[in-house]
């Protein structure tokens, strides 16, 4: 029987130029942190702000934030050591962040993050800040901007609230053609909804949704009427139905821009009676994991999809089409080849699918 897999924690790549607004932008994910603990790798202490700490950025030093959260400035050749602290279950993180400034090319990290033996962690996308303002001028002074953007998994175009309508409908297509592995999304001061980078834990009685305490006390100095966070569209799919592993691998394979994370649990009837699988995509990064079913649990498939300007309808009617179509639609014993690819093996790497 398969045992029981250890939780892994997604590790983000927060990359962009300087001034694109990263640091703000993982300022805000610490402030809405709230039940979640995050952990972050930077060069330097020194921009992170939570509450009044201040301190001087050493590397090879590790802070806590004063919320559950951690911080640890190094450099890229420390990059393993400092998984290896902060993957530890005592520190109990639910998800990393490394802000690529300064550290090394994105793709570099991204590279590194795929090849790490650390199985306790699983790659939680890169995500490119980008300044909506300052966009055409940094594409002048960065022509690596152009590689950058075309291996992202999420695009965030900043200070969306500093330009005219017309120059960020033209940053933004500007944007999506030179990004089109990613979804792309527009934000003031860098406020995203935390739920678009990783699953937010809800404090134990506090209700999803609900205005916390440290909301309440610290809020932010950013209005949240006049700066709501970057819109984004999500869609849940629950379905006592299994489905057929070659339809969906030709989904996913095919799955269209803009949708960015996929996560949750796939029932493939017959073709593993024994197990369910969980699913985690986010970009083109693709892995399924088996796990037994649980005992008395009923046998469903739940997915949640999330991207910016997706075809929620469309996205619905081809995930039915996956679905299996009574007696006669049989997986054959060779069905689940497509789906193993992406199931990392105790001695393999873990895999990248490509568009």
């Amino acid at each position: 029987m398969t045992s029981q897999p250890t939780q892994q924690i997604p590790v983000i790549v927060l990359a962009g130029f300087l001034g694109a607004g990263k640091t703000t932008l993982l300022n805000h994910l610490l402030r809405s942190a709230r039940g979640t603990r995050i952990g972050v790798m930077v060069n330097d202490f020194g921009d992170i702000g939570i509450d009044a700490m201040t301190v001087a950025g050493q590397v090879g030093s590790t802070v806590s934030l004063g919320n559950g959260c951690l911080c640890c400035a190094v450099d890229a050749s420390e990059l393993d050591e400092y998984l290896e602290v902060l993957t530890r279950p005592e520190a109990r993180l639910d998800v990393i962040v490394i802000e690529a400034s300064g550290l090394a090319e994105p793709q570099e990290l991204v590279r590194m993050l795929l090849a790490s033996e650390n199985r306790r962690i699983v790659y939680g996308g890169l995500v490119e800040v980008v300044d909506a303002a300052e966009f055409a001028a940094t594409r002048e002074r960065h022509p690596e901007t152009d590689r950058h953007l075309a291996v992202a998994d999420l695009v965030v175009v900043n200070k969306a609230d500093g330009v005219a309508p017309e120059e960020l409908r033209a940053v933004r297509e500007t944007v999506t053609a030179l990004a089109p592995r990613g979804a792309v999304v527009e934000a003031a001061y860098g406020r995203i909804d935390p739920e678009l980078l990783f699953d937010r834990v809800v404090p134990e009685g506090e209700i999803a949704g609900q205005m916390s305490i440290e909301d309440i006390l610290y809020g932010s100095e950013v209005d949240e009427h006049a700066h709501p966070h970057a819109a984004y569209d999500t869609l849940s799919l629950s379905t006592p139905v299994p489905l057929h592993p070659r339809r969906l691998m030709a989904f996913l394979d095919s799955r269209p821009e803009g949708l960015y994370r996929i996560k949750g649990f796939v029932d493939f009837g017959a073709a593993d009676p024994a197990n369910r699988y969980s699913v985690h995509a986010v970009g083109r990064f693709l892995r399924f994991r088996p796990e037994p079913w649980p005992a008395g649990e009923e046998r469903l498939t739940q997915l949640v999809l999330i991207g910016s300007g997706i075809d929620a309808a469309a996205l619905r009617k081809e995930l039915a089409g996956c679905e299996l179509d009574g007696p006669d639609d049989t997986p054959d014993e060779h069905s689940m080849w497509g789906v193993l690819r992406y199931v990392p093996q105790p001695d393999e790497e873990p895999r990248e699918d490509t568009p």
